[in-house]
């Protein structure tokens, strides 16, 4: 049943910006952004809130995360009536999608609030299984490498992505209507670290102010490369620099990686 009970001869109630912060397991879908034919996060989502509000919802994400990707903190926004019921939309949406896809938090927020172009900085998370054993329990969710990586390397490895840099040699580039004009693929990288827990469970972290496609799982298999010594820390500025996709490491897999916050003006995911 919709939240919003229409009544038949009223003027159109008036909307307010909804903010949500979404986890999902991206193991089953292709994607957040909604594609016709196919699971996607975004298609499961609107379909719920459409059918929990009684009418379609037009979503925008923070960061359109590709097939098997996962996500902790996504931020999506939409327009829903005024005087919605917050609590039972999150209950029923989850009802409907869980556990694969969980509301976190729904708020109603400010009228020009929007989920990317309102967005700091999106912060993604790696895990790598690092042990000579898999783990069934963490299959979906990391990247098993059984050698034994140079965890020092790693480390030194991450310094040459801060600051400001095309990425090119670590991105996919989109296609464009007009070839001559291509999108730049110059980000900022505002942190980027490993952190060990002892365990064999190695995770990476970087943060930046936006990600062209593909660019943290590109970023990853360079690092690992590293961790493996086929590349040395000392060659990652010149790839870099190369804006070379041929000189860059593998694409890790996706299922290792997860959104996992997003900053905006005084709040985070």
């Amino acid at each position: 049943m919709s939240l919003v009970e229409p009544t038949v001869g009223a003027p159109e109630r008036s909307r307010v910006r909804v903010r949500l912060v979404v986890a999902y397991d991206g193991g089953a879908f292709r994607g957040f952004a909604a594609n016709a034919g196919v699971p996607t996060v975004g298609g499961a989502l609107a379909d719920a809130l459409g059918r929990v509000l009684g009418r379609s919802v037009e979503l925008t994400c923070a960061g359109r995360t590709d097939a098997g990707v996962h996500a902790w903190g996504q931020v999506v926004t939409f327009d829903a009536p005024e005087g919605f019921d917050a609590a039972r939309l999150q209950r029923s949406v989850n009802g409907m999608c869980g556990p694969d896809v969980v509301v976190r938090s729904v708020a109603v927020t400010e009228p020009g609030f929007d989920a990317r172009f309102s967005a700091r900085s999106r912060r993604y998370r790696y895990v790598v299984l690092n042990r000579p054993v898999p783990d069934p329990f963490l299959a979906r969710t990391s990247w098993w490498v059984p050698e034994p990586l140079d965890l020092a390397g790693l480390q030194l490895a991450c310094d040459p992505f801060l600051g400001e840099h095309d990425f090119s040699a670590f991105c996919r580039r989109p296609k464009r209507a007009a070839p001559e004009e291509p999108a730049s693929l110059v980000r900022r990288v505002l942190g980027a670290g490993w952190h060990d827990g002892g365990d064999g469970i190695l995770r990476f972290e970087i943060e930046a102010s936006a990600f062209c496609h593909q660019m943290v799982r590109s970023i990853v298999g360079t690092l690992v490369a590293v961790g493996r010594r086929s590349m040395r820390a000392g060659d990652v500025a010149g790839v870099i620099r190369s804006r070379d996709r041929a000189r860059a490491g593998q694409l890790a897999p996706p299922h290792g990686l997860c959104l996992w916050s997003v900053a905006y003006d005084g709040w985070c995911s």
